[in-house]
């Protein structure tokens, strides 16, 4: 497998950056992930679980490192009433390094999002939804037919096979990547997007009845480095 594809996700749950080259560390690929949007009346973080909205703004890096979010209309903005006014909801866009203790987001209790909502708790540092998961990789051949946009992995994998991978080290480019899981999903993977990608809860049925609710895995970085575009995958 090489890479056809890397992504980052500068603020969490909005469109991400497709880069060339990334470094890649400890808390994963540079810049992904280091920005979330809160609540401020009750200080859960956001996500498109929640608001689907978020789907159709993006996140971007400035030069000086500090994200800022591209909304729907064209609008550049990191400003919180900017942001608040689009949401219809005072909301503040927050780094990870500045969001001390636990991170509470809201999930559906079920797959269809129909019912109440139960609180769950992030990773620390950067914005990722499990501590185990620092990294996330997808293969085309696993795809299929459905948009890797979905998924919002951070390397997409020409062929298949990432499912093996689990329990083993790896190399892309000069960093060394931990295989730890297969990435769970949630009605995330529904949600509709820009470009055409319409909700469609059937994709999350299909990974619940053929691939036991996953699709993707999630690596730890043991030894940081970087990875480009074209760059095999080495089983160690």
């Amino acid at each position: 497998m090489h890479v056809q594809e890397l992504w980052r996700y500068p603020v969490k749950s909005l469109q991400g950056e497709r880069v060339d080259v990334a470094d890649v560390g400890p808390e994963g690929l540079a810049g992904d992930r280091r920005w979330a949007l809160f609540d401020a009346s009750t200080g859960h973080g956001l996500t498109a679980r929640r608001l689907p909205d978020l789907l159709f703004a993006s996140g971007r890096l400035r030069a000086d490192g500090r994200a800022e979010v591209v909304l729907p209309d064209g609008t550049v903005t990191g400003d919180d009433a900017v942001l608040s006014d689009w949401l219809g909801q005072a909301v503040a866009l927050r780094a990870a390094a500045d969001v001390q203790g636990p991170r509470q987001y809201l999930d559906p209790v079920d797959d269809e999002d129909g019912g109440p909502w139960d609180a769950w708790e992030g990773a620390s540092g950067s914005f990722h939804d499990s501590s185990r998961i620092r990294v996330s990789l997808v293969s085309t051949g696993t795809l299929g037919t459905w948009d890797r946009r979905r998924f919002r992995a951070n390397v997409l994998l020409t062929g298949e096979g990432e499912d093996d991978l689990v329990g083993s080290a790896v190399r892309l480019g000069t960093a060394v990547l931990d295989v730890v899981k297969p990435v769970s999903r949630c009605v995330m993977v529904t949600r509709p997007q820009p470009g055409g990608i319409g909700r469609d809860n059937g994709v999350l049925r299909t990974i619940h009845r053929e691939r036991g609710g996953a699709l993707a895995v999630g690596a730890l970085v043991p030894v940081p480095g970087r990875v480009a575009v074209g760059d095999a995958l080495e089983r160690l």
